[in-house]
Parts: C-alpha cells; sequence; structure tokens
C-alpha cells in the first residue's frame, strides 16, 4: 500500500508549511509553489493537510 498525494498549484498559497513539515521529503518548492516530488516515500502521516491553510493537498490511499 502506498499513497498518492496531489498539490491544486490553483489553491497552493507558496507559505511552504507542507514542506517543512513533511518528515519525508515528499515535497519540494518549484516557482513558488508545492509540487510532489518523492511520493513513493509518503507515509500517509497527513501532516502536510493538517498544516495547508488552503486544502490545497489531497491523500489518497493506494
Amino acid at each position: 500500500m502506498g499513497w498518492t498525494v496531489e498539490i491544486d498549484a490553483d489553491k497552493c498559497d507558496g507559505d511552504e508549511e507542507c514542506v517543512n513539515v513533511c518528515p519525508t521529503g515528499v515535497l519540494e518548492m518549484q516557482d513558488d509553489k508545492a509540487v510532489v516530488v518523492n511520493e513513493d516515500e509518503c507515509l500517509g502521516c497527513e501532516s502536510c493537510l493538517e498544516v495547508c491553510p488552503s486544502n490545497a493537498i489531497t491523500l489518497t490511499e493506494t
């Protein structure tokens, strides 16, 4: 089992909190937006969801 991580770039406000809180480096900043760069490392801990003020992140168990 794993996780699919999606970020709605239109909703992302670029505050970088999700990047900073992720314990496994799934996300990074590119062009002032968070992007998924290491999805296979996602633990499904939902830390990124909890800190995202714009609800731009979706996690789906696969």
